[in-house]
Order: C-alpha cells, then structure tokens, then sequence
C-alpha cells in the first residue's frame, strides 16, 4: 500500500475478530510509531502494549469511550514523558504524530484501529496510570485498540474543504 492510499482509505474500526495479532506485527507497529518526527529528534514518548484480557475489559470503565477494548486482542497505549523533551510543551505533538504513524501501520499491515483520546483528560488520565502502574513523571496521552477488522472499513468520504485553505495570508 503507498503512502497515499493509506492516508486516503485509513478508518477507525471498532470491532474486531477474535484472531490474534502476532508479536512480530506489535513490533513492527512499535517500529513505525518510533519512525514519528518529534521536536529536536528527543522522542519523548513510551509505550505500553497491553494483551492481559482483564487489563483491557477494565479499561472501558475508567474511559467511557473505550468500550471497543473489550473486543480488541490488544491496545498500545502511547505516553509521553516532558522530562525527556529538549523543546518544552512538544511532547504532545510529537506523541500525536507517534499515534498517527501507529495507526497508519496499523491499517498498512490489514488491521483496524482507533484512535482514543485519553491526554489531557484528567481522570481518564489518572484512571489508565492508575490501572497500568505508569510512574507519576509519565502521561498516557491516547489509546489505539487495534486487531484484526470483524467489520467492512467504510467508504472514504470527501474531506476536503476549500473554506478551510487560506493562500500566503489569511
């Protein structure tokens, strides 16, 4: 798949077959989220991949838009950690585009997956370090329930809106 088609025809699927995802393809997902830019090359970020079946069913009640993991074979939770930053207050955009690579593997490698945002809410924030045991210098910023699709990937819809482009100055 080029760069292009999977921009184009990237969904968000929520419903997933029982296959598992092999620890190869995990690692391979890893290996694309760490290919993000990120300011000053610091890659302030971790990840967490979680596959523990009692991990995941709980997560729903601590994000009450998080209900896909209880179908999912596995998440990754992708974290940032500030103290790691060269360039103060980036960390956010340089997990974000961490989140985006993942997702884009994800779909690349025949898979679905979702973007769930968990940063900056802070009890989603709380309630996942909470559960996962992550450090108090550690923010979980988005969570990516991901598997095999139990369900046909939707149409790609037109969403370009010339309204939205300005040309040199506003």
């Amino acid at each position: 798949m080029d760069a292009m088609q999977a921009l184009f025809s990237r969904r968000s699927i929520r419903e997933y077959s029982s296959e598992p995802v092999s620890d190869q393809m995990v690692r391979e997902l890893l290996e694309a989220a760490m290919s993000a830019p990120s300011a000053g090359n610091q890659q302030p970020w971790h990840f967490v991949v979680i596959n523990d079946r009692r991990l995941l069913d709980e997560i729903p009640s601590l994000h009450p838009h998080s209900l896909m993991c209880r179908t999912a074979p596995l998440a990754i939770l992708v974290c940032g950690e500030p103290s790691l930053e060269k360039h103060a207050g980036f960390w956010v955009q340089d997990c974000s585009a961490a989140t985006e690579n993942l997702l884009l593997a994800v779909h690349a490698k025949g898979l679905g997956g979702v973007w769930v945002g968990v940063y900056p809410g802070d009890e989603r924030v709380a309630g996942l370090r909470k559960l996962l045991n992550i450090p108090e210098h550690v923010i979980p910023f988005a969570l990516i329930p991901f598997g095999h699709p139990a369900v046909q990937k939707p149409p790609r819809p037109d969403r370009y809106n010339a309204e939205r482009v300005r040309q040199n100055l506003w």
